[in-house]
């Protein structure tokens, strides 16, 4: 088959269905993907795709299904072994995992940052109470190389061969994944520790222990907005949305020190927005 019957249109499906994840499941990182320009757009949307099926494996879904630990882990183990298999082949029958393959092969995504991201994924079936070390290697695997596999889009979509990015906005975007994924740490404590049974930051009720994580959270912060500058054009806007939207979250969670999970109303998103939009471009390379 040829065309709209053959491989062009599995490739079109699959990618559509990456879309439908991120519509189901994050209108704040929708918002910023609709920022990003079409060159890179949908391979972010098949990142986040295969990166929230994953997630959602192991916080809940699957345990509501039925399965236990040890069902849990095979069903995740086989979506990391397909995974790498399809970044091989070119091809799967999981559209989502198809979607991810096709950015992994155009933008130089490999075993070296998917097979960490899964480590996290399997240590939240197996670490109830992180300790700094495994905190460290969980926040690495499930969120630092995420932001490195976006990289790889930003720094290569469309073009011949794949090189790798600076190694100082590589370290931007090591950053700003950590500091997303310690706000949301702080967002859902209260469910990851009654619903999940994890504790990830090791905070508790204390006020210094808290203060200390946001102060983190604020150093990681600032020094990927330096990086901000130097992604390709077609990028920026989409970043430094995505970070005005997590530097207000921390903003609020100083603000409001008690349960519940804090938000961004939406029309402070859509203000974020426009006053990115109203920065003038600034030096950095690509489209």
């Amino acid at each position: 088959m040829t065309g709209d019957q053959g491989l062009d249109l599995y490739h079109r499906t699959a990618r559509r269905a990456a879309d439908e994840v991120i519509a189901g499941y994050s209108t704040s990182f929708g918002l910023a993907c609709r920022l990003l320009g079409p060159r890179v757009r949908t391979h972010v949307r098949a990142v986040y795709a295969l990166v929230r099926v994953a997630d959602e494996v192991v916080d809940g879904p699957a345990a509501e299904a039925g399965l236990d630990a040890a069902a849990t882990r095979h069903v995740l183990d086989d979506l990391e072994a397909h995974t790498l298999r399809a970044i091989e082949e070119g091809f799967s029958a999981n559209l989502v995992v198809h979607a991810f393959a096709l950015t992994a092969r155009e933008c130089g995504i490999g075993e070296d940052l998917v097979r960490p991201f899964f480590a996290s994924m399997r240590s939240d079936l197996e670490i109830a109470d992180h300790d700094d070390r495994s905190r460290r290697q969980y926040v690495y695997g499930s969120a630092e190389v995420v932001g490195l596999m976006c990289l790889q889009a930003f720094v290569n979509a469309g073009r011949p061969g794949t090189d790798p990015a600076d190694p100082l906005v590589r370290e931007g975007a090591r950053r700003l994944g950590s500091a997303f994924q310690e706000v949301n740490f702080l967002r859902d404590a209260e469910h990851d520790r009654t619903g999940l049974g994890r504790d990830y930051l090791g905070v508790g009720d204390s006020a210094a222990a808290r203060t200390e994580v946001l102060d983190r959270i604020d150093r990681d912060l600032l020094a990927a907005r330096a990086c901000i500058p130097l992604l390709p054009k077609d990028c920026r806007r989409a970043v430094a949305t995505a970070h005005g939207l997590f530097a207000a979250l921390s903003r609020r969670l100083r603000e409001e020190n008690g349960p519940g999970r804090v938000r961004v109303p939406n029309w402070r998103k859509a203000v974020i927005a426009a006053k990115v939009s109203l920065v003038p471009s600034q030096r950095g390379g690509g489209a």
